[in-house]
């Protein structure tokens, strides 16, 4: 068997025999860091963005009713006279 040195996203070389279960790691500890910079959002802003969402979707859904409901009476007066 040959085993190819190959090197890590940080640059830590390693046997290919291993180098699933060391990206996997090494995957993971970068992820971690990174999450620490991330800026989440407090709690108020969060349940604020979710009730927009929220709010936002029914008005778009009642707008694509109304609209679907006004073209179906439209089709209907069109086919049946």
């Amino acid at each position: 068997m040959v085993y190819y040195m190959t090197t890590s996203p940080s640059g830590a070389a390693f046997n290919n025999k291993n180098s699933y279960t060391m990206k996997l790691t090494e995957y993971i500890k970068e992820t971690r860091g990174e999450m620490k910079h991330v800026n989440w959002p407090t709690r108020s802003q969060a349940v604020n963005y979710t009730l927009l969402v929220v709010v936002l979707s029914a008005v778009a859904a009642l707008i694509l009713a109304l609209a679907d409901h006004v073209f179906s009476m439209g089709i209907e007066k069109v086919i049946l006279n």
